[in-house]
């Protein structure tokens, strides 16, 4: 049987859906003002407390923002790619971590999607992502970096190319890829990996986009996925082996 608190729970979500759904197929526009605690609680037949716990469930989503005052109240927020970067990145390494996703699968997935980039960050990168790229790989070749700053500083080398193909869906799309399965990947190509290989593998990287050299950066993306695809493999038979 469920509690009360069980119950004001399953009505809180079921509200929740209903607006975000409203939200979604356009029939709330952004800035559009809600209806009060009162009328959504009129609305759906439930107490105010209810109502609220569904309000919050849709601020935690950046679904809507709150405003004070006379003119305040509940409205529909525009949410911006920057803003959803978090949300994803975090869905996106529960679901890795949770089911167990091979890591050649996350491998394939990871550096198939980054090479669809490639060909427009040639084209379109900026002075900016170059910088940052070049930034990141005289970190990665200074000594006593820790593996944890190592693998921050690929993420932001990663991010700052697909970031250089000027499209804000596929930076979206690719934050999980980049940022959720790089460190995962990290995590178990560490210590296999040569950090002076890789360095080179992003020098010419990012020399053939500062060329716009399309076909040679896919090349180099697909030359570092192979790379890395065989350490993962390596690193987990000689886990394999110990634990015989």
């Amino acid at each position: 049987m469920k509690t009360d608190s069980k119950i004001t729970s399953d009505l809180s979500a079921q509200i929740a859906k209903e607006i975000r759904d409203a939200i979604v197929d356009g029939r709330m526009i952004v800035d559009e003002r809600l209806p009060s605690e009162a009328e959504l609680a009129s609305e759906f037949n439930v107490s105010r407390p209810t109502v609220r716990e569904a309000l919050k469930r849709l601020a935690a989503q950046s679904l809507i923002r709150t405003q004070r005052g006379a003119f305040g109240g509940a409205f529909v927020k525009r949410l911006s790619y920057e803003e959803a970067y978090g949300q994803h990145i975090t869905t996106s390494t529960l679901l890795l971590s949770m089911n167990a996703v091979r890591f050649e699968t996350a491998c394939e997935a990871r550096y198939t999607l980054e090479r669809a980039c490639a060909p427009m960050a040639a084209a379109r990168r900026s002075p900016d992502h170059l910088a940052t790229m070049r930034a990141e790989i005289h970190r990665q070749t200074q000594p006593g970096l820790s593996d944890e700053s190592y693998c921050a500083s690929d993420v932001t080398f990663h991010r700052a190319l697909v970031d250089a193909a000027d499209n804000p869906v596929l930076s979206y799309q690719l934050a999980g890829a980049v940022e959720a399965m790089q460190p995962l990947m990290n995590m178990i190509t560490f210590t296999e990996r040569s950090r002076e290989t890789i360095v080179g593998f992003h020098t010419e990287i990012a020399d053939a986009v500062e060329a716009r050299d399309a076909e040679a950066a896919d090349k180099k993306l697909e030359a570092l996925a192979a790379y890395t695809l065989t350490l993962g493999q390596d690193a987990m038979e000689k886990r394999a082996r110990r634990s015989e």
